[in-house]
Order: C-alpha cells, then structure tokens, then sequence
C-alpha cells in the first residue's frame, strides 16, 4: 500500500477537490492528482469522478476515506507526540469562538491557557458564522446549539438561558399594552415575547425601536433605560441582584448550549486535549452563574 498517496487521496477528499487542497496545503495540484490516479492503478478501483467544477467520491471512495481518514490522523497525532517528547501539549492551537462568548470569555480563558502552556500558539477568531473546521483548518470550534454535525464529536461545556428584563422604570405592561424593547439586528417587526412567570405564562407586545450588532450593546442600551431586552441570564445576574435591572420572565424553550467541537477521531492532539480540560476547569459544573461569576471576576 502507497501511504503517501493514500494520504494524499484523504487531503484531496476532505477538502472536497484537487484544486481546494493544493491551494490549503501549498502542494501542486498536478501532484495530487497524479499520486491519487497511481492509487486508484494500484487499487484497481475508482475512487473519485473528476467533474468540471466538483469532485465526488465513488462508494469504494467514501468507505476508504473514512476508514483511513481516522487511522491517518491517529498515526499523525502519534508521531508528533513521540517528536515532541510525549503528550506534552505544543505548537499552534487554533480556535473559533462566537462573538458574545469572545467578548466576555475568551479572552480570559485563552490568556490564561498561555499561561499553562507556553508552548502552545494560541490563535483565537471571533465570528458566529459556522466555519468549516478542515477546509479552513481549525482544531476546535466554539458553537452555540450546533445542528448536528456527523464529521465533528464534542461536548456541551456551558449552559445558559434567556430571560427578558427591563430597566427599574418600565412597568411590567398591563392590559395588552406594548413595550419599547432593544433587539440585536435590525429593528424590524416583532411577533409578541411570551415567557414564564412565578404567575405562569405571559404575552408582551413590543415595539422594537433599537437594534444592535452586539448583546453586550443590547445590555447597556436596557442599562440606559431605553426598553425591555433578551437577554442571556448570566449577562444580567448581577444586575438584577443589585436592582439595577427587574426580571420579567424566562423566555420559553430558550436554552443555550456551547459545545466544544473537534474533527471525530479517537486520538485528539495534547492541546486539544488540553484546552477541553482547561474549559472544563474553568466551568466545572457548566451552569450560567459560573459564566456570571467568571465574567465578573
């Protein structure tokens, strides 16, 4: 078996095509293409259809991809634990983070992983997009009630839920009536907000009349006493104690989920490894009031 061309079948096959490969790897193209063709030869088999402007795995090819799409990896992951003296976490660890996790969190908790681990390249990007983790070449990925995703594995390291809450000013409506209220995106239209009370369910009609990019600016705009705002309890837990801001309701079927996600493998690298146990030290119990606490400390 030519490894070196079945390694390179893998790369051209999670990338999605000669072309995306050669241009994330920096190898040529003609390359690629000639080391996968040697390997079909040798093989006796075809393994991809080369269209125009895509590549599709045959059958054969999508069964021998993830077959040794995970024994390639954990030879990889190996080897460089064995150069680099064991389990030792080093070299560049890269990771996507959401904007709102990143303005409060991250920042801290990548700081402070640097601090363990010097050894470690820490490179941290804040976008809510969904990136691709190979295609873009990520070890790990921040995301919030991720769709499920058959390539990556991982874990829920946080839990948080909305509630709507209002300045000490702004009346709790009564008799239908419509509240200001502060959204994040465009102040568009609004369907009423129901939640849960200590009374039960409730309906308030809104009249969005701000809208920002950023939570964070939603929170200070409530702060202002501009209107009522959802917002993630562990962003106002301290303001609610202290009064600042009143405490309407929960917003219903509004949990959040942060899961950390990583390429599905049996054998994860030392610094992913070590940056989940990082997380995991930092939120033990992964409630909302030990993202307030943490943010506030």
């Amino acid at each position: 078996m030519d490894l070196l061309g079945l390694a390179d079948f893998v790369l051209v096959a999670r990338h999605g095509g000669f072309g995306k490969a050669a241009r994330a790897t920096g190898r040529p193209k003609a390359t690629l293409s000639r080391r996968v063709t040697d390997l079909e030869a040798n093989l006796g088999m075809r393994l991809v259809e080369r269209g125009a402007r895509m590549l599709m795995l045959t059958e054969e090819g999508r069964a021998l991809q993830e077959r040794a799409g995970a024994l390639l990896t954990e030879l990889d992951e190996t080897t460089t634990a064995i150069a680099a003296g064991g389990d030792k976490p080093r070299g560049r660890l890269r990771v996507s983070a959401p904007l709102l996790f990143s303005q409060t969190a991250i920042g801290k908790l990548a700081a402070s992983f640097a601090l363990k681990y010097p050894e470690v390249r820490v490179e941290v990007t804040t976008e809510d997009r969904v990136v691709d983790m190979v295609e873009e070449g990520y070890d790990l990925v921040i995301r919030v009630n991720p769709d499920p995703d058959n390539t990556l594995v991982g874990r829920v390291f946080l839990r948080d839920r909305l509630v709507v809450v209002a300045p000490a000013r702004l009346e709790f409506p009564k008799n239908d009536a419509t509240v200001p209220v502060i959204v994040r995106g465009p102040p568009g239209a609004m369907d009423a907000w129901t939640i849960t009370t200590a009374a039960g369910a409730a309906s308030i009609n809104v009249k969005p009349i701000l809208g920002l990019s950023s939570l964070l600016n939603v929170r200070d705009a409530v702060r202002m006493g501009v209107g009522a705002a959802r917002l993630p309890i562990s962003l106002v837990s301290d303001d609610i104690a202290s009064g600042k801001l009143l405490k309407w309701g929960d917003v219903q079927a509004s949990e959040i989920g942060l899961w950390a996600l990583y390429p599905s493998r049996r054998l994860l690298s030392a610094r992913v490894s070590a940056f989940l146990a990082h997380l995991k030290a930092a939120f033990p119990n992964g409630t909302s009031d030990e993202l307030s606490a943490y943010i506030d400390g």
